[in-house]
């Protein structure tokens, strides 16, 4: 009988925004091993890393070699994140069929994070987003720091809503809002989040939360509650930024799952077998921390299977 819930896509991010600020770097056979863990969950949207420099951030080296371990996923959507067009080529000519571009709420950030201006940026994400629709590539567009910087403050909505829907009218196919630091509640994120859906609809509109302040699950369930049906996650909660000082990790995948299956949406996601991602994560990095929900889910699941299996 098909499933008729409503569907909710999660995006597992820790193979790149989790491992990039890790004390232990993995290699590229390490981080297939883990994007597949988290592909065997049913697990159909992964950030699998990023064309940086590897000296800027020595656990991305070696993407291409990630791309070319999982050339086989055809099913699956695996996004990797560019810096620039140089980024954007590099990427496609080690076969990358959706990218994921970062845009700048605040110009400390940009010049931190990018050693460019917020209007560099922009200007750089259009020209990947004219290439990429030559080339048939999907692109996100996320605005980082969209509710607070660490180095300039307070971000303004109406900045954040000017540039998600001039991007989606550029051709982005999601624009994604990223909370970098954890710095938002449940307050604002209803409040942008409804602007931006009365905006734009929320079809391609996305969510990505960091748990710093403990508040990144309520702010998953009020992003829901306006109407978001697409968010980052990642594994084990596994995260920070190397330059965003205060940035802890991101909201943990298994915690999500487990709340908006509850909730009754479909995620296509196997919390069994998702549960066995997270312990591989932990026991590849030695760092993950694991969801908050996870010493309740791994009984949960033990208690249902059944006797002798």
């Amino acid at each position: 009988m098909a499933d008729k819930r409503t569907v909710v896509t999660v995006n597992d991010v820790g193979p790149r925004d989790g491992l990039q600020n890790q004390p232990r770097v993995l290699g590229p056979a390490e981080r297939v091993r883990l994007v597949r863990a988290l592909l065997e969950a049913g697990v159909r949207h992964v950030e699998v890393g990023a064309f940086v420099s590897p000296k800027a951030v020595p656990a991305m080296a070696g993407a291409d070699e990630v791309l070319r371990g999982l050339a086989d996923q055809g099913g699956a959507t695996l996004t990797v994140l560019i810096p620039n067009f140089k980024g954007y080529e590099l990427a496609t000519e080690a076969g990358a069929r959706s990218v994921c571009m970062v845009l700048y709420g605040s110009e400390g950030m940009a010049q931190a994070n990018a050693h460019m201006s917020r209007v560099q940026a922009e200007e750089a994400t259009i020209r990947i987003l004219q290439q990429a629709r030559a080339d048939g590539v999907r692109v996100t567009a996320t605005i980082a720091v969209a509710f607070e910087c660490p180095f300039d403050g307070v971000v303004p909505p109406e900045r954040v809503r000017d540039m998600a829907t001039r991007f989606l009218d550029l051709g982005a196919d999601d624009v994604c809002v990223a909370d970098t630091i954890g710095a938002a509640n449940p307050v604002q994120v209803r409040a942008l989040t409804e602007q931006l859906a009365g905006d734009n609809g929320p079809e391609r509109l996305a969510c990505h939360f960091h748990d710093t302040r403990a508040m990144a699950m309520a702010n998953v369930y009020a992003a829901v509650e306006s109407g978001i049906r697409k968010f980052d996650a990642s594994i084990g909660g596994l995260g920070g930024c190397p330059f965003a000082p205060g940035a802890s990790g991101n909201v943990a995948t298994e915690d999500v799952v487990m709340m908006l299956e509850q909730m009754g949406f479909a995620t296509g996601i196997d919390l069994d077998a998702l549960m066995r991602a997270a312990e591989l994560a932990r026991e590849l990095t030695g760092t993950a921390p694991g969801g908050r929900a996870s010493a309740w889910l791994r009984r949960h699941l033990e208690q249902a299977q059944p006797a002798g299996a």
